[in-house]
């Protein structure tokens, strides 16, 4: 299997640099095994798309949506009808949801581990 192309981690280390804040206190919560020993990536590449994080062992996408995404709702849908087609279950947070109940994201991201 060949590794993501030059562009793919130029876009990937550039999605990464540029997170919100939602993304960073997720982050912070998924990195190093620290939800149920699981292995969490960020940015990461599946096909024409990059998911917020996933565990690929798992096959779970998390995606943060920001308000911008109140109005691509049929890109979204569409994004994460390829995700499901590819065998991945997808979580969508908004990112309020992840700044003020980080808890209650956290549970419901480890329902779909374990």
């Amino acid at each position: 299997m060949r590794g993501p192309d030059a562009k793919t981690t130029t876009r990937s280390r550039s999605l990464r640099r540029n997170q919100t804040d939602a993304e960073m206190r997720l982050w912070h919560a998924l990195r190093d095994r620290r939800l149920a020993g699981c292995k969490f990536r960020r940015q990461f590449s599946l096909g024409p798309h990059f998911a917020d994080f996933a565990c690929p062992e798992k096959r779970l996408v998390v995606e943060l949506d920001g308000g911008q995404h109140a109005d691509r709702f049929e890109q979204d849908a569409e994004r994460s009808a390829y995700l499901r087609d590819q065998g991945f279950t997808v979580l969508r947070f908004w990112n309020d949801q992840v700044l003020l109940e980080t808890d209650a994201v956290l549970e419901e991201i480890l329902r779909h581990l374990v």
